[in-house]
């Protein structure tokens, strides 16, 4: 492909973002399955084409879906990866083999999609309702290219809830639930029980549930929705678990006791207990999809897919002299790994933390959180229309913390006088979290002002 084409496709594969845009946003999801349902069987319904590992959680959602994928792939498998939302370009969310959607792949599934998408808007618009939405077209969009490529399997990340999210028009083989905890209440429920019942509903006639460890209310609605849909059940610790994690060269070193085997000493290039954990549940959906969960899987394929596995905006380090770090944590739960990962995985003398909220989050308790760490913080915001005034920002973080804050509404000028004062010290960090669309923002500043983003490092 020459220069001039793939700028073409880019371009092209932009204008397809920017007429997605156009649609009602992630943030309002419509609770209903008929529509993304219709939209797939005129298509042909996709979304059979291949078995699905269908992942659900509060936090570690991304994180156990390319960690899953990645084992998949060093088996020889031909894999579709499903997630949200991205970080810099829309291609991110879907990926084939490991590697996102090219933007040629990309503009040829949505004109093929396309004419289906507007004949179900049209039927939408008649009856009164809301046409397609742009998270419903975005997994109709994933499906069929899943179904064009084709993939072998495909591991599908739900983008809220479980029930009534889209995502959920197809039938996962295999249920994963990472860790739920409480976030989005306004629209799934102000209990872990009330948001938990409603992710259990990803859970189909004779799947293979895998759970990470819940809270009690949570395996209560895990095991009423596996036995009405006569679904087996394993959930850690009981089923599978993390046995020892130690630090080392690039991330850490892990073992694990699976649902039919044991491994010892697997390199996890991922820091924090959390992503241990993480790769113990995905472990234990491989092994469910692979073996039904009774036959172990091979030591040197498994080496292989976790030595490779990434998770990019999840505690990854994109700058050195100084060291950024930054992290897609929030909501509490998140906040609280990051901290107990700053504190056991790094050697910080002071972190400065760079902080940006969107609105309908608990501030208070992301604040409480990352307070155990933060030398200084510096209130800013991403681009979002959802984001929170970094001078609301400020007075929350002062309100329920001692750590000095400075108020920096541009988030790049934010981050470099954050760096400033870490260039400045001894031992000091620079760590930028709080939303998903501001660590997005943060690794495009970083990739154009050359950060110097440390090289990979495997440990022997």
């Amino acid at each position: 492909m020459s220069e001039n084409s793939a700028d073409e496709f880019r371009e092209a594969a932009d204008a397809v973002y920017a007429e997605l845009l156009e649609r009602l946003g992630e943030a309002h999801p419509e609770r209903r399955l008929t529509a993304t349902r219709r939209a797939l069987d005129i298509l042909g319904d996709p979304q059979r084409a291949f078995p699905i590992i269908h992942i659900t959680g509060t936090n570690g959602k991304t994180s156990t879906s390319r960690i899953a994928e990645s084992i998949l792939r060093a088996y020889g498998l031909r894999t579709g990866l499903f997630t949200s939302p991205h970080l810099e370009r829309f291609n991110e969310r879907i990926l084939l083999d490991g590697e996102p959607i090219s933007d040629e792949a990309l503009v040829q599934a949505w004109q093929d999609v396309k004419p289906y998408v507007e004949l179900v808007d049209l039927e939408l618009q008649d009856a009164g309702q809301q046409r397609l939405t742009f998270f419903e077209v975005v997994t109709v969009l994933g499906f069929a290219a899943f179904a064009d490529a084709p993939v072998d399997v495909a591991v599908v990340e739900v983008g809220m809830g479980g029930e009534w999210d889209s995502t959920n028009a197809a039938d996962g083989q295999i249920a994963v639930f990472t860790p739920i905890a409480l976030d989005h209440t306004a629209i799934l429920g102000g209990t872990v029980a009330e948001i938990a019942r409603t992710k259990a509903g990803i859970i189909k006639p004779l799947a293979a549930v895998v759970s990470a460890a819940q809270e009690p209310a949570v395996i209560a609605e895990l095991e009423r929705a596996a036995e009405l849909s006569e679904a087996s059940l394993a959930i850690q610790p009981g089923q599978f678990d993390v046995i020892e994690s130690t630090v080392a060269v690039g991330g850490q070193l892990i073992s694990v006791r699976g649902l039919a085997g044991t491994y010892e000493n697997l390199f996890l290039p991922l820091y924090g207990a959390h992503q241990a954990q993480n790769a113990a549940t995905a472990i234990a959906a491989v092994e469910s999809f692979l073996g039904g969960g009774a036959a172990p899987l091979n030591i040197g394929l498994l080496e292989e897919g976790l030595a490779q596995a990434t998770s990019p905006g999840r505690l990854q380090l994109v700058g050195i002299e100084p060291t950024v770090l930054v992290d897609a944590a929030h909501n509490p739960a998140g906040a609280e790994s990051l901290a107990a990962a700053l504190h056991a995985f790094f050697d910080f003398d002071e972190i400065a933390v760079v902080l940006g909220i969107l609105r309908d989050k608990d501030v208070h308790g992301v604040v409480d959180r990352l307070a155990t760490v933060a030398s200084r913080f510096y209130a800013t915001q991403s681009h979002s229309e959802r984001a929170r005034a970094a001078t609301d920002l400020a007075a929350d973080i002062a309100r329920w913390s001692d750590v000095e804050v400075a108020i920096v509404d541009d988030l790049a000028d934010a981050v470099e006088e954050a760096r400033a004062w870490a260039a400045a010290g001894e031992r000091r960090a620079v760590v930028v979290t709080g939303s998903i669309t501001l660590i997005g923002e943060v690794m495009a500043i970083a990739a154009e002002r050359g950060w110097k983003p440390a090289k990979r490092e495997v440990a022997e």
